[in-house]
Order: structure tokens, then sequence, then C-alpha cells
């Protein structure tokens, strides 16, 4: 099972990315949330923590290889979960993931099946599942492991400051540490508040 996957971002469509390396150009298909920063990423090389799985008919035997990706380890496990809810299969699991894990994970979490029943595909029924099946389960995913926030720490005075600018926006924490942080990764180099709530803001909006 092929687990991680590197390569240079070629092109993003509406449900999935194009990785390129070593002359082979592969689809990878992603959740919708992440598409405005994986736009934002065109033509550099990024690393996608991969699920795969069989799409098709097995009884005719028309079966074909997909990949689905993640930027970030804990999504995909955000994602194992979420497949795991009757009714929520993959495709449907990749077109409702349309807001951000931690969002999602604390709508779970607070039993908000409002705001669940607007996530594309989802309705109300759907949302009461997976409140019923997940909650207590996805906890974690709301508040962060030790990992983020070890990276968090790490952040610079004027990252620090860029991140509150973007909360004081309507941004939540998490979203906005998600932003800078990706900056800090592509756009290291980068000075000043202003410079990285701009590359914070492409990011998230996908415009490079």
């Amino acid at each position: 099972m092929i687990v991680r996957i590197t390569g240079i971002i070629a092109d993003v469509h509406e449900n999935d990315v194009v990785l390129e390396r070593d002359g082979i150009a592969r689809e990878v298909l992603v959740p919708q949330y992440a598409i405005g920063e994986l736009a934002a990423c065109r033509g550099r090389e990024i690393t996608l923590h991969t699920l795969e799985y069989l799409e098709g008919n097995q009884t005719s035997g028309n079966l074909v290889p997909r990949l689905i990706g993640f930027v970030y380890p804990d999504d995909k496990r955000f994602f194992t979960h979420f497949i795991s809810v009757k009714g929520i299969g993959l495709r449907k699991a990749l077109k409702a993931l349309a807001e951000p894990v931690t969002r999602i994970a604390a709508w779970i979490k607070n039993g908000d099946t409002k705001a669940l029943a607007r996530l594309p595909g989802i309705g109300s029924r759907a949302a009461q599942l997976i409140v019923a099946e997940l909650g207590g389960k996805i906890d974690d995913f709301v508040f962060g492991d030790e990992a983020a926030v070890e990276e968090l720490a790490s952040l610079t005075q004027d990252q620090n400051d860029a991140l509150e600018v973007l909360v004081a926006w309507g941004d939540s924490r998490q979203e906005a540490e998600r932003w800078v942080q990706r900056a800090a990764q592509l756009h290291p180099g980068l000075t000043g508040a202003d410079e990285w709530v701009r590359a914070a803001y492409r990011i998230k909006t996908g415009v490079e």
C-alpha cells in the first residue's frame, strides 16, 4: 500500500491534484478543504499522506486503483474515522470535508448537527449518525497533538503576530496556525507580520 507520496504539484482540479516525479504523473484525490492550500503550492514539491483503494465493480472485474492524499497525517487519521460512519463512503467523505478537520471535529464533539448537516452531501440524518458514532472518539483532533504544539512554539514573533491578526479577522486559531505554519514551510525568508499575513491568506484562498 502507498502510504506517502512526494512530487511536484503540476495541476490542481476540483477534486484532485496531479503530482509529477521522475517523469510520472499521478492523480491524487483530495478532500475539498485542501484544494485552496494545494493550489497555493502549485509548482512546488509536496508530500501527501495517502490511502490507496480500488474503485469500481468487483464482480465485473472493472477496478481502478485510486490514491487519496492528505497534507497532514492527522487529517488522514480523521478521514479513516469519518468513513467508518454508516453511509459515508470514500467519495462522499471527500466531498463532505469542505471545512478543516479541526472545525468538523469540534462540531462532532459539541454535537452540532446543524453545522454538520450543512456539509456537502451530508444532511440532518447523516449528521446525527456522525455525532452518534464518532462522539467521544475524535476529541484529540479538536485540540491538536503535542507535535503541533511544539511546532507552534517555534514560530517567530512576526509569525505569531500574523497569527493573531488572522484570528482577529475571524479565522479559528487552529486554522490560522495551519496557514502560518504552511507559509513558514513555503516562504521561510519572509519578514514582518504583514508579509506573513499576506502569505498565509494566499495559502488559505489558493491564490498564488
